[in-house]
Protein backbone atom coordinates (compact mmCIF):
# COMPACT_ATOMS: atom_id res chain seq x y z
CA UNK A 1 0.00 0.00 0.00
CA UNK A 2 1.29 3.47 -0.83
CA UNK A 3 2.05 5.90 1.98
CA UNK A 4 -0.51 8.67 2.47
CA UNK A 5 0.65 12.10 1.30
CA UNK A 6 0.88 14.78 4.01
CA UNK A 7 -1.72 17.51 3.98
CA UNK A 8 -0.48 20.86 2.68
CA UNK A 9 -3.61 23.02 2.96
CA UNK A 10 -2.10 25.50 5.40
CA UNK A 11 -4.10 28.49 6.68
CA UNK A 12 -1.80 30.87 4.77
CA UNK A 13 -2.37 29.15 1.43
CA UNK A 14 -6.12 29.12 2.07
CA UNK A 15 -6.06 32.86 2.73
CA UNK A 16 -4.09 33.61 -0.44
CA UNK A 17 -6.54 31.71 -2.63
CA UNK A 18 -9.74 32.40 -0.71
CA UNK A 19 -11.19 34.88 -3.23
CA UNK A 20 -10.53 32.56 -6.19
CA UNK A 21 -11.92 29.63 -4.23
CA UNK A 22 -15.11 31.55 -3.45
CA UNK A 23 -15.62 32.38 -7.13
CA UNK A 24 -15.12 28.78 -8.18
CA UNK A 25 -17.28 27.63 -5.29
CA UNK A 26 -20.19 29.71 -6.59
CA UNK A 27 -19.69 28.33 -10.07
CA UNK A 28 -19.53 24.74 -8.84
CA UNK A 29 -22.73 25.13 -6.80
CA UNK A 30 -24.55 26.47 -9.86
CA UNK A 31 -23.32 23.67 -12.10
CA UNK A 32 -24.27 21.04 -9.51
CA UNK A 33 -27.79 22.42 -8.97
CA UNK A 34 -30.37 20.35 -10.93
CA UNK A 35 -32.59 23.44 -11.30
CA UNK A 36 -29.73 25.39 -12.91
CA UNK A 37 -28.95 22.42 -15.18
CA UNK A 38 -32.56 22.29 -16.40
CA UNK A 39 -32.64 26.06 -16.93
CA UNK A 40 -29.32 26.06 -18.85
CA UNK A 41 -30.51 23.19 -21.07
CA UNK A 42 -33.70 25.10 -21.97
CA UNK A 43 -32.42 28.70 -22.24
CA UNK A 44 -31.45 29.47 -25.89
CA UNK A 45 -28.16 31.24 -25.07
CA UNK A 46 -26.85 28.45 -22.83
CA UNK A 47 -28.48 25.42 -24.45
CA UNK A 48 -25.50 24.70 -26.75
CA UNK A 49 -23.00 24.95 -23.89
CA UNK A 50 -25.11 22.66 -21.71
CA UNK A 51 -25.39 20.05 -24.44
CA UNK A 52 -21.66 20.19 -25.19
CA UNK A 53 -20.81 19.69 -21.52
CA UNK A 54 -23.30 16.87 -21.16
CA UNK A 55 -21.78 15.12 -24.18
CA UNK A 56 -18.26 15.66 -22.84
CA UNK A 57 -19.23 14.19 -19.47
CA UNK A 58 -20.88 11.21 -21.17
CA UNK A 59 -17.79 10.62 -23.31
CA UNK A 60 -15.65 10.54 -20.16
CA UNK A 61 -18.02 7.97 -18.64
CA UNK A 62 -18.16 5.89 -21.83
CA UNK A 63 -14.53 6.27 -22.86
CA UNK A 64 -13.54 2.79 -21.67
CA UNK A 65 -16.33 1.26 -23.75
CA UNK A 66 -15.18 3.19 -26.83
CA UNK A 67 -11.62 1.94 -26.34
CA UNK A 68 -12.85 -1.65 -26.05
CA UNK A 69 -14.76 -1.34 -29.33
CA UNK A 70 -11.55 -0.21 -31.03
CA UNK A 71 -9.63 -3.01 -29.31
CA UNK A 72 -12.14 -5.60 -30.58
CA UNK A 73 -11.88 -4.26 -34.15
CA UNK A 74 -8.08 -4.50 -34.09
CA UNK A 75 -7.97 -7.93 -32.41
CA UNK A 76 -10.43 -9.36 -34.92
CA UNK A 77 -8.64 -7.84 -37.91
CA UNK A 78 -11.80 -6.02 -39.00
CA UNK A 79 -10.00 -3.13 -40.70
CA UNK A 80 -7.81 -5.47 -42.73
CA UNK A 81 -10.96 -7.20 -43.99
CA UNK A 82 -12.27 -3.85 -45.25
CA UNK A 83 -9.13 -2.72 -47.09
CA UNK A 84 -10.31 -4.49 -50.26
CA UNK A 85 -13.63 -2.69 -50.23
CA UNK A 86 -16.98 -2.67 -48.41
CA UNK A 87 -18.26 -5.93 -46.94
CA UNK A 88 -21.61 -7.06 -45.61
CA UNK A 89 -22.16 -7.97 -41.98
CA UNK A 90 -22.85 -11.56 -43.08
CA UNK A 91 -19.49 -11.80 -44.87
CA UNK A 92 -17.57 -10.33 -41.94
CA UNK A 93 -19.36 -12.52 -39.39
CA UNK A 94 -18.32 -15.66 -41.28
CA UNK A 95 -14.79 -14.47 -42.03
CA UNK A 96 -14.04 -13.41 -38.45
CA UNK A 97 -15.94 -16.25 -36.72
CA UNK A 98 -18.34 -13.97 -34.84
CA UNK A 99 -22.11 -14.52 -34.61
CA UNK A 100 -24.03 -12.30 -37.02
CA UNK A 101 -25.93 -10.46 -34.29
CA UNK A 102 -22.68 -9.65 -32.48
CA UNK A 103 -20.95 -8.56 -35.69
CA UNK A 104 -23.84 -6.27 -36.55
CA UNK A 105 -23.66 -4.76 -33.08
CA UNK A 106 -19.89 -4.21 -33.43
CA UNK A 107 -20.24 -2.61 -36.88
CA UNK A 108 -22.95 -0.23 -35.69
CA UNK A 109 -20.84 0.76 -32.68
CA UNK A 110 -17.72 1.20 -34.81
CA UNK A 111 -19.68 3.34 -37.29
CA UNK A 112 -20.74 5.66 -34.48
CA UNK A 113 -17.05 6.16 -33.65
CA UNK A 114 -16.06 6.76 -37.31
CA UNK A 115 -13.99 3.57 -37.38
CA UNK A 116 -16.18 2.18 -40.17
CA UNK A 117 -18.83 3.73 -42.42
CA UNK A 118 -22.12 2.52 -43.83
CA UNK A 119 -21.96 1.99 -47.57
CA UNK A 120 -24.45 1.04 -50.27
CA UNK A 121 -26.11 -2.36 -50.28
CA UNK A 122 -26.12 -2.65 -46.47
CA UNK A 123 -22.34 -2.97 -46.48
CA UNK A 124 -19.64 -1.39 -44.34
CA UNK A 125 -16.34 0.18 -45.40
CA UNK A 126 -13.45 1.86 -43.62
CA UNK A 127 -14.26 5.04 -41.74
CA UNK A 128 -11.94 8.00 -41.52
CA UNK A 129 -10.34 6.78 -38.29
CA UNK A 130 -10.22 3.14 -39.37
CA UNK A 131 -8.44 4.09 -42.60
CA UNK A 132 -5.87 6.03 -40.59
CA UNK A 133 -5.14 2.92 -38.53
CA UNK A 134 -4.45 0.90 -41.67
CA UNK A 135 -1.81 3.41 -42.67
CA UNK A 136 -0.18 3.36 -39.22
CA UNK A 137 0.59 -0.20 -38.12
CA UNK A 138 2.37 1.15 -35.05
CA UNK A 139 -0.93 2.53 -33.75
CA UNK A 140 -2.61 -0.86 -34.20
CA UNK A 141 0.27 -2.49 -32.31
CA UNK A 142 -0.24 -0.04 -29.44
CA UNK A 143 -3.98 -0.74 -29.38
CA UNK A 144 -3.33 -4.47 -29.01
CA UNK A 145 -0.74 -3.77 -26.34
CA UNK A 146 -3.38 -1.83 -24.38
CA UNK A 147 -4.95 -5.09 -23.25
CA UNK A 148 -2.36 -5.11 -20.45
CA UNK A 149 -3.09 -1.51 -19.53
CA UNK A 150 -6.83 -2.15 -19.45
CA UNK A 151 -6.26 -5.05 -17.07
CA UNK A 152 -4.34 -2.78 -14.69
CA UNK A 153 -7.11 -0.17 -14.87
CA UNK A 154 -9.70 -2.74 -13.79
CA UNK A 155 -9.23 -1.43 -10.24
CA UNK A 156 -7.81 2.10 -10.53
CA UNK A 157 -8.09 2.74 -6.80
CA UNK A 158 -5.86 -0.24 -6.03
CA UNK A 159 -3.43 1.06 -8.66
CA UNK A 160 -3.36 4.48 -7.03
CA UNK A 161 -2.72 2.88 -3.65
CA UNK A 162 0.39 1.17 -4.95
CA UNK A 163 -0.70 -2.29 -6.07
CA UNK A 164 2.27 -4.20 -7.51
CA UNK A 165 3.17 -6.05 -9.59
CA UNK A 166 1.03 -4.88 -12.48
CA UNK A 167 0.69 -6.29 -15.97
CA UNK A 168 2.63 -3.36 -17.39
CA UNK A 169 5.43 -3.58 -14.84
CA UNK A 170 5.95 -7.21 -15.84
CA UNK A 171 5.82 -6.30 -19.54
CA UNK A 172 8.43 -3.53 -19.30
CA UNK A 173 11.06 -5.78 -17.78
CA UNK A 174 13.55 -3.01 -16.99
CA UNK A 175 11.03 -0.94 -15.02
CA UNK A 176 11.41 -2.87 -11.76
CA UNK A 177 14.65 -4.71 -12.44
CA UNK A 178 17.54 -4.09 -10.06
CA UNK A 179 20.02 -5.10 -12.79
CA UNK A 180 18.61 -4.17 -16.22
CA UNK A 181 21.99 -4.76 -17.86
CA UNK A 182 21.69 -8.51 -17.18
CA UNK A 183 18.29 -8.97 -18.83
CA UNK A 184 18.21 -11.64 -21.52
CA UNK A 185 16.91 -11.11 -25.04
CA UNK A 186 13.70 -12.98 -24.24
CA UNK A 187 13.01 -10.47 -21.45
CA UNK A 188 13.16 -7.47 -23.77
CA UNK A 189 12.07 -8.86 -27.14
CA UNK A 190 8.34 -8.12 -26.91
CA UNK A 191 8.51 -4.51 -25.75
CA UNK A 192 11.42 -3.80 -28.12
CA UNK A 193 9.31 -4.95 -31.06
CA UNK A 194 6.43 -2.77 -29.89
CA UNK A 195 8.68 0.29 -29.69
CA UNK A 196 10.13 -0.48 -33.12
CA UNK A 197 6.64 -0.75 -34.64
CA UNK A 198 5.60 2.64 -33.30
CA UNK A 199 8.95 4.39 -33.80
CA UNK A 200 8.50 5.56 -37.43
CA UNK A 201 5.60 7.85 -36.45
CA UNK A 202 7.62 9.56 -33.75
CA UNK A 203 10.85 9.60 -35.77
CA UNK A 204 9.19 11.38 -38.68
CA UNK A 205 7.71 13.98 -36.34
CA UNK A 206 11.12 14.74 -34.80
CA UNK A 207 13.09 14.69 -38.05
CA UNK A 208 10.59 17.07 -39.65
CA UNK A 209 10.88 19.50 -36.73
CA UNK A 210 14.64 19.55 -36.11
CA UNK A 211 17.49 19.78 -38.71
CA UNK A 212 19.43 16.69 -37.66
CA UNK A 213 21.55 16.99 -40.82
CA UNK A 214 23.53 19.89 -39.35
CA UNK A 215 25.22 17.40 -37.00
CA UNK A 216 27.98 14.86 -37.63
CA UNK A 217 27.38 12.20 -34.96
CA UNK A 218 24.01 11.31 -33.38
CA UNK A 219 23.87 9.37 -30.12
CA UNK A 220 20.41 7.94 -29.50
CA UNK A 221 20.25 7.11 -25.79
CA UNK A 222 17.81 4.31 -25.06
CA UNK A 223 17.75 3.83 -28.83
CA UNK A 224 16.05 0.44 -28.76
CA UNK A 225 16.47 -1.66 -31.88
CA UNK A 226 17.85 1.32 -33.79
CA UNK A 227 14.67 2.56 -35.43
CA UNK A 228 15.32 6.27 -34.90
CA UNK A 229 18.96 5.92 -35.96
CA UNK A 230 17.91 4.16 -39.17
CA UNK A 231 15.35 6.85 -40.01
CA UNK A 232 17.85 9.63 -39.32
CA UNK A 233 20.61 7.94 -41.33
CA UNK A 234 18.25 7.42 -44.28
CA UNK A 235 17.47 11.13 -44.41
CA UNK A 236 21.07 12.28 -43.89
CA UNK A 237 23.64 10.15 -45.75
CA UNK A 238 26.65 11.82 -44.08
CA UNK A 239 25.38 11.34 -40.53
CA UNK A 240 27.04 8.80 -38.22
CA UNK A 241 24.66 7.20 -35.70
CA UNK A 242 25.14 5.39 -32.38
CA UNK A 243 22.34 3.56 -30.57
CA UNK A 244 22.85 2.91 -26.86
CA UNK A 245 20.60 0.44 -25.03
CA UNK A 246 20.67 -2.74 -22.98
CA UNK A 247 23.03 -5.39 -24.44
CA UNK A 248 20.39 -7.77 -25.90
CA UNK A 249 18.58 -4.84 -27.54
CA UNK A 250 21.83 -3.44 -28.93
CA UNK A 251 22.55 -6.84 -30.47
CA UNK A 252 19.25 -6.71 -32.35
CA UNK A 253 20.01 -3.14 -33.46
CA UNK A 254 23.27 -4.29 -35.05
CA UNK A 255 21.34 -6.75 -37.18
CA UNK A 256 18.88 -4.04 -38.22
CA UNK A 257 21.74 -1.71 -39.15
CA UNK A 258 23.20 -4.43 -41.37
CA UNK A 259 19.82 -5.01 -43.01
CA UNK A 260 19.47 -1.26 -43.62
CA UNK A 261 22.92 -1.13 -45.23
CA UNK A 262 24.38 1.46 -42.85
CA UNK A 263 26.91 -0.62 -40.85
CA UNK A 264 29.79 1.60 -42.02
CA UNK A 265 28.31 4.59 -40.21
CA UNK A 266 26.16 2.97 -37.52
CA UNK A 267 27.11 1.47 -34.18
CA UNK A 268 25.07 -0.15 -31.42
CA UNK A 269 26.56 -0.11 -27.92
CA UNK A 270 25.18 -2.18 -25.06
CA UNK A 271 24.96 -0.91 -21.49
CA UNK A 272 22.79 0.54 -18.73
CA UNK A 273 22.54 4.29 -19.23
CA UNK A 274 21.83 4.84 -15.53
CA UNK A 275 25.07 3.14 -14.49
CA UNK A 276 27.46 3.02 -17.46
CA UNK A 277 29.20 5.88 -19.24
CA UNK A 278 27.69 6.86 -22.57
CA UNK A 279 29.78 6.77 -25.76
CA UNK A 280 31.54 10.09 -26.34
CA UNK A 281 32.09 12.15 -29.47
CA UNK A 282 28.50 12.92 -30.47
CA UNK A 283 27.37 16.48 -31.19
CA UNK A 284 23.67 15.51 -30.96
CA UNK A 285 22.15 13.28 -28.27
CA UNK A 286 18.52 12.23 -28.54
CA UNK A 287 16.21 10.91 -25.83
CA UNK A 288 13.18 9.64 -27.72
CA UNK A 289 10.38 8.42 -25.42
CA UNK A 290 12.96 7.70 -22.71
CA UNK A 291 12.99 10.38 -20.03
CA UNK A 292 9.31 10.08 -19.08
CA UNK A 293 9.88 6.41 -18.25
CA UNK A 294 12.01 7.40 -15.27
CA UNK A 295 11.43 9.09 -11.94
CA UNK A 296 12.96 12.52 -11.32
CA UNK A 297 16.17 11.34 -9.67
CA UNK A 298 17.09 8.93 -12.47
CA UNK A 299 15.96 11.39 -15.16
CA UNK A 300 18.28 14.03 -13.70
CA UNK A 301 21.10 11.48 -13.52
CA UNK A 302 20.58 10.56 -17.16
CA UNK A 303 20.66 14.20 -18.28
CA UNK A 304 23.95 14.74 -16.43
CA UNK A 305 25.37 11.64 -18.13
CA UNK A 306 24.30 12.97 -21.53
CA UNK A 307 25.94 16.29 -20.69
CA UNK A 308 29.24 14.57 -19.92
CA UNK A 309 29.16 12.52 -23.14
CA UNK A 310 28.32 15.35 -25.56
CA UNK A 311 30.90 17.51 -27.27
CA UNK A 312 30.99 21.17 -26.35
CA UNK A 313 28.29 23.07 -28.24
CA UNK A 314 26.50 19.74 -28.69
CA UNK A 315 22.71 19.59 -28.58
CA UNK A 316 20.42 17.34 -26.54
CA UNK A 317 16.94 16.68 -27.91
CA UNK A 318 14.12 15.28 -25.79
CA UNK A 319 11.21 13.95 -27.83
CA UNK A 320 8.22 12.43 -26.06
CA UNK A 321 4.58 13.12 -25.11
CA UNK A 322 4.53 15.78 -22.43
CA UNK A 323 2.21 17.11 -19.78
CA UNK A 324 0.75 20.57 -20.00
CA UNK A 325 1.94 23.34 -17.70
CA UNK A 326 -1.54 23.70 -16.22
CA UNK A 327 -2.24 19.98 -15.93
CA UNK A 328 -5.11 19.97 -18.43
CA UNK A 329 -3.82 17.88 -21.34
CA UNK A 330 -5.62 14.51 -21.31
CA UNK A 331 -3.02 12.82 -23.55
CA UNK A 332 -0.13 13.74 -21.28
CA UNK A 333 -1.68 14.24 -17.85
CA UNK A 334 -4.39 11.56 -17.95
CA UNK A 335 -3.27 8.85 -20.39
CA UNK A 336 0.49 8.86 -19.84
CA UNK A 337 0.10 9.77 -16.19
CA UNK A 338 -1.80 6.56 -15.51
CA UNK A 339 0.14 4.45 -18.01
CA UNK A 340 3.42 5.24 -16.26
CA UNK A 341 1.76 4.71 -12.88
CA UNK A 342 0.82 1.20 -13.99
CA UNK A 343 4.29 0.69 -15.43
CA UNK A 344 5.73 1.38 -11.98
CA UNK A 345 7.98 4.38 -12.64
CA UNK A 346 8.23 7.66 -14.49
CA UNK A 347 5.78 10.47 -15.13
CA UNK A 348 4.89 12.90 -17.91
CA UNK A 349 6.60 16.28 -17.52
CA UNK A 350 5.72 19.63 -18.98
CA UNK A 351 8.18 21.38 -21.33
CA UNK A 352 8.79 23.93 -18.59
CA UNK A 353 9.76 21.19 -16.13
CA UNK A 354 12.14 19.67 -18.67
CA UNK A 355 13.73 23.04 -19.38
CA UNK A 356 14.43 23.44 -15.66
CA UNK A 357 15.92 19.94 -15.44
CA UNK A 358 18.14 20.64 -18.45
CA UNK A 359 19.48 23.83 -16.90
CA UNK A 360 20.18 22.01 -13.64
CA UNK A 361 22.13 19.38 -15.61
CA UNK A 362 24.37 22.09 -17.09
CA UNK A 363 22.68 22.80 -20.42
CA UNK A 364 21.82 26.26 -21.70
CA UNK A 365 19.36 27.77 -24.18
CA UNK A 366 16.66 25.19 -23.43
CA UNK A 367 13.63 25.78 -25.62
CA UNK A 368 10.57 24.08 -27.07
CA UNK A 369 10.29 23.21 -30.77
CA UNK A 370 6.94 23.14 -32.53
CA UNK A 371 5.81 19.80 -33.95
CA UNK A 372 3.06 19.09 -36.46
CA UNK A 373 1.15 16.72 -34.17
CA UNK A 374 2.01 17.41 -30.50
CA UNK A 375 -0.14 14.43 -29.49
CA UNK A 376 2.55 12.10 -30.89
CA UNK A 377 5.53 13.90 -29.44
CA UNK A 378 6.73 17.28 -28.27
CA UNK A 379 10.34 18.42 -28.44
CA UNK A 380 12.62 20.29 -26.05
CA UNK A 381 16.23 21.00 -27.04
CA UNK A 382 19.19 22.52 -25.20
CA UNK A 383 22.90 23.11 -25.80
CA UNK A 384 26.01 22.10 -23.89
CA UNK A 385 28.05 25.27 -23.41
CA UNK A 386 31.76 25.57 -23.96
CA UNK A 387 33.95 25.39 -20.90
CA UNK A 388 33.23 23.75 -17.53
CA UNK A 389 29.60 22.98 -16.73
CA UNK A 390 27.95 24.97 -13.94
CA UNK A 391 27.60 23.04 -10.70
CA UNK A 392 24.18 21.43 -10.33
CA UNK A 393 22.14 22.19 -7.25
Amino acid sequence: MGRAMPRRDTRASQTRSSFVDRVYGIRDRWLADPRFQRWAAAFPLTRGIARTRARALFDVCAGFVYSQILYACVKLGLFAQLTGGPRSAEFLAEALHVPLDSMTRLLEAAASLRLVERRSGERFGLGTLGASLIGNPGVAAMVEHHGLFYADLGDPVALLRGRQPTSLSRYWAYANSTAPRTLARVDVAEYSQLMSASQPLVAAEILDAYPVGRHRVLLDVGGGEGGFCIEAAARHPLLRVIAFDLPPIAATARGRFAHAGIVERAEAVGGDFLKDSLPGGADLATLVRVLHDHDDQNAARLLRSVHRALREDGVVLIGEPMASAGGNDPSGDAYFGFYLLAMGQGRPRSPQMLQTMLREAGFVEARVLATAVPLKTRIVIARKPRGPAPRSV
